[in-house]
């Protein structure tokens, strides 16, 4: 989805917008202390790591997943991790194929987690839980679901765009938040922050670690010509992730969240680039959103979650060996 403009605006228009929505983002947010007071979670002999946050979109959530997952893995651990599959068809439970799947099958998510451990779809995380189990993986760890309760969860990591920060503050749909910030935060073991800004944690007392999403490798990009395009929660943090690698920027074009290109889109972008001598260049979660036959002469620009403390991050998953695993429900 396309954030609506009237989450960003302070005008007039907007002050009527978001009172207009105010009985539905008041539903909303109820429906959500409703289901944490009411959920009867299944509790997996697997170690759970919720990797969530309190806004739709944008925050920055799998980037953090993977660094987990491939922590995980460096400390001896069998991780998997379990994600809803959004945008893709496959309801699951079932394991990513990265030989066999497309982006319009498991969502483009899916595909990128997988370079970092094997990946599970379900829109049923208990089902999905219960796969891993079956498949001897010691922890599980989901991508996206602090405000789902079908899994008892052992460490929740709420991620925050430090510079967006809750936006205006509403829940959904009068702003960006799935819950009220206090109530979020009121079930979180730590918070991450992606990028520079000091966001109201709402007295937060749990442990605050710093990431920054770097490039994996040298860009090249420096003094090049390039047409930006991308279509992720802020695709502003993509740019100036390309100006900060010294790319000249000829024009961007914004799309909305989990956008599906189509043909005719990308023959403008190539036609465009020609015109203006400029090379074409996206976000990795984008490209593989592209059908094969469209990634000729598109180049993406991969980026990795640097944690400013890894220690910090270590500290936090050596809680891991402290839950004794029992496999019961409830």
């Amino acid at each position: 989805m396309r954030a609506p403009e009237f989450w960003a605006e302070p005008d007039l228009t907007a002050r009527l917008a978001v009172r207009a929505l105010a009985p539905l983002s008041w539903a909303y947010g109820a429906s959500v202390a409703w289901k944490a007071k009411h959920a009867k979670p299944y509790r997996p002999r697997a170690f759970v790591i919720c990797v969530g946050n309190l806004t739709a979109g944008g925050s920055g959530k799998t980037p953090i997943a993977i660094e987990i997952a491939r922590a995980l893995g460096a400390r001896g651990l069998n991780p998997v991790l379990l994600t809803r599959g959004y945008g893709g068809k496959i309801r699951g439970p079932s394991f990513v194929d990265l030989a066999n799947h497309s982006a319009a099958e498991t969502g483009d998510e899916p595909l990128l987690l997988a370079a970092a451990a094997p990946v599970i779809i379900a829109r049923d995380r208990a089902a999905g839980a219960k796969l891993a189990e079956e498949n001897g993986f010691d922890v599980i760890v989901m991508d996206d679901g602090h405000q789902n309760f079908a899994l008892a969860k052992d460490l929740s990591v709420i991620v925050v765009d430090a510079q967006a920060g809750f936006g205006n503050g509403r829940i959904l749909p009068a702003g960006p938040l799935r819950e009220p910030v206090a109530q979020g935060l009121a079930r979180a073991d730590a918070v991450v922050l992606v990028g520079d800004g000091s966001p109201s944690l709402a007295g937060f007392a749990g442990p605050v670690l710093r990431t920054h999403l770097q490039p994996v490798r040298e860009s090249g990009l420096a003094g090049k010509r390039v047409i930006a395009f991308a279509g992720i929660g802020r695709p502003e943090k993509f740019f100036d992730t390309l100006r900060a690698q010294g790319a000249q920027i000829v024009e961007t074009r914004r799309y909305a969240d989990h956008h599906a290109y189509t043909a005719s889109e990308i023959a403008r972008l190539n036609a465009k680039a020609r015109d203006t001598d400029a090379m074409l260049i996206t976000t990795e979660k984008d490209f593989v959103r592209l059908a094969p036959i469209h990634r000729e002469g598109i180049s993406a620009l991969p980026v990795r979650a640097m944690f400013d403390d890894p220690k910090a991050m270590d500290h936090l998953l050596a809680r891991i060996a402290k839950r004794p695993t029992g496999g019961k429900s409830g």
